[in-house]
Formats: C-alpha cells, structure tokens, sequence
C-alpha cells in the first residue's frame, strides 16, 4: 500500500516542486500561463474527455449528484462553524466548498487510478468549476449576471461535449486525439503552477489557515461517507470521490477573492496552508482508499 500511495504522490509533488524550485530562482508569469491553461489546454481537455464516446455521461450521473452534495453541503456544514467563530462568510465559506479539483484532483486521480478514471476525475472538476462560477460568485455578488458563464471557455467546452456525447456524434479519431494531447498538456502545467504559488504563503493568518486545511476536507469526508453508503457507485468512482472530497481549496479562490476584493490575504492563507496540509492529509485518504476491498 505504501509503494501505492508513494507512486500516487511522488510525481504530483515532484512536479509541484520543479515548479517551486523554478519560481525561487526566476519569476515565472504564472497569470499568463494560468490564463493559458484555463482557456484553451483545461477546456480541450474537458471536451476531449466529454465527447469521447466511450464514456457514457450517463453512467456518471450519479457521481456528479454527489459531487454537487460535497460542495453544496460543506458549505452548510461549517456555516455555523464560521458564525461561532465569527468569520465573515464570504471570506471563509466559499475556499471551504470550492475545492482543488483542477490543480491537484485530476493529477492525483489519475496518478492514482490511471487513465481510466480520468472521465470521473474530470466529470468531478465540472461540476464544482461549474458550482464556483455559479453559486461562488453568486455568494460574493448577488447582482452577478448568469450570462457571463457563457465568456467562459471551460463553460463552453463542457455544453460543446455534452452535446457531441448524448448527441452519439463520433469526432474523427486524429481529430480526438490531438484534442486529447494538447488537453494533456494541462495536468502537468497545473501542477508546476500550483508549486510556483505555493511560495506565496503568506503565515499572518496561519490560525485561520490552519482552521481551513482541517476544516475544508473534514467537511467533504463526513458528507462523503453518507453518499458512498447510498449511492452505488462503481469503484473507480467511488475511489475518484473519496479523492475529491479530502481536497484542500482552489488556487482560484484567491483570484476570485482579488477580484472582488474579499480579504484576498485571509483567502490566500487559507487556500495555501489548505494546499500544505494536503500533504498530511492526502496520503491518509489515498491510504484508506486503496485499503478498500471495493477498489
């Protein structure tokens, strides 16, 4: 099980490491190559996965209700945590719901569980992409126009896979295929830039930090537990949502939280000591999980 979990981890953190190793020594345009991979590698990788008709979006239904249940839900969950405390909810609620699906949830699914688990590993990441540009931004500004997800690329590859896969339309297979490889291209670049951010942590709120890195997947696993009891779901997902709920929060929750100026430092405390404490937790989750005679 160690030798699972260490091949599991060991290419993630390596790669997140070249890219702390390299942001130390120059001073890498992380928001152009961010900007890069959520607008055209992480959408060709959407719709690659999407219109693929070997993977029936049916068979995934489920796993996308429970995903909505994990995000939703951890929200609910710790929202009488946050007024106990009194933590302003906009600043605390949403990196708590909003987890790292992208930068660390597809590699370490797919690391994991191979490359037959990436449809579940990508199907996850949708729905909570989808759930943050919706219900997040709907949290720290009611007056949000839904219509503005239509500007998003991610948002666009998804309706366009969608329609490609129920539709039983086949992409030529050079066609998928270089989809697929340029949509590769992300995985490995959201690592980089993850270990490049995570040189930015800033330790002034590391209570509050510490709290979320505790907080963020404690939520996700005790919701995560119910739905593995009623929902049948097949290994590979039940192993993708077990991964999904022990995530730490999203990068993206700190460029949300600049953009509308929503204690952004707070936030970037949270997301990154949230990202450290992946460390800890990630290897317990992916520990129990490969114990599971379900897999």
């Amino acid at each position: 099980m160690l030798i699972q979990i260490l091949a599991t981890l060991l290419p993630v953190f390596l790669i997140a490491s070249c890219g702390a190793l390299y942001g130390r020594f120059r001073s890498p345009d992380i928001q152009g190559l961010n900007t890069l991979n959520m607008e055209l590698f992480v959408p060709l990788l959407v719709f690659g996965v999407l219109a693929d008709q070997q993977a029936p979006l049916q068979d995934y239904a489920w796993l996308a209700l429970a995903a909505v249940v994990v995000v939703l839900g951890s929200g609910l969950l710790l929202w009488p945590v946050a007024r106990l405390l009194k933590l302003d909810l906009k600043t605390f609620l949403p990196p708590m719901m909003f987890n790292n699906s992208g930068n660390m949830g597809i590699p370490v699914i797919v690391f994991a569980f191979g490359e037959a688990a990436l449809p579940a590993a990508v199907v996850l990441f949708v729905v909570e992409m989808l759930l943050h540009f919706t219900v997040g931004l709907h949290m720290l500004n009611p007056h949000a126009p839904l219509r503005h997800l239509l500007r998003i690329p991610v948002v666009l590859a998804t309706i366009a896979g969608l329609v490609l896969n129920l539709s039983g339309l086949a992409l030529p297979a050079w066609l998928l295929e270089s989809i697929n490889m340029l949509g590769g291209v992300c995985i490995p670049l959201m690592l980089f830039t993850l270990g490049v951010r995570m040189l930015e942590v800033d330790f002034s709120d590391w209570k509050l930090g510490l709290l979320g890195a505790i907080a963020c997947p404690a939520s996700g696993l005790i919701l995560a537990w119910p739905l593995v009891v009623a929902l049948d779901l097949p290994g590979l997902q039940l192993a993708a949502l077990w991964v999904f709920a022990a995530l730490p929060p999203a990068v993206l929750n700190y460029m949300v939280a600049e953009q509308y100026r929503q204690e952004p430092h707070r936030v970037a405390s949270l997301v990154l000591i949230g990202n450290l404490g992946s460390l800890v937790v990630m290897p317990i989750t992916l520990g129990l999980v490969f114990a599971s005679p379900l897999l």
